[in-house]
């Protein structure tokens, strides 16, 4: 079971997310008001708030939401969740539709450390079932 620690959006694609604490995600969506949110396998972004606590160990001066992901959850090491994997959180339900992703050139969190963690430790979701997620809240198996 894991903790949500923060719920990021960004209005403007090309805008570091910022954390708004609370969130409608909407069914094969994602994130109300996200610029990232449509119709397609990449609605919702996962990072494991633990693997972000070790890159901010090594002097990283990251936010939350630095890495572009929506959902900072504590308790699980996404990477390791096999692709159709499915996550509840209050009535959300997210399936897991992609590990890792091509980190873009310009990427401001390399260009400072040398290095990025989410290329590797995100993970990318759709909604299957919509819903409100809060700071605070579980996150367990569907």
């Amino acid at each position: 079971m894991g903790k949500v620690m923060a719920v990021n959006i960004s209005e403007k694609r090309g805008t570091q997310k910022v954390n708004v604490h609370t969130a409608k995600l909407i069914e094969n969506y994602g994130l109300e008001k996200d610029a990232h949110a449509g119709n397609w396998h990449r609605q919702v972004s996962l990072l494991s708030f633990e693997k972000i606590e070790e890159f901010k160990a090594k002097g990283a001066p990251v936010q939350d939401g630095a890495f572009g992901e929506n959902l900072i959850v504590q308790g699980f090491d996404f990477k390791t969740l096999p692709v159709g994997t499915r996550l509840k959180c209050n009535e959300v339900i997210l399936e897991i539709t992609q590990i890792g992703k091509q980190c873009h050139n310009g990427c401001e969190i390399f260009q400072i450390m040398g290095d990025c963690i989410m290329p590797r430790e995100g993970v990318f979701a759709r909604v299957i079932h919509g819903g409100v997620i809060s700071e605070g809240d579980e996150m367990d198996y569907a």
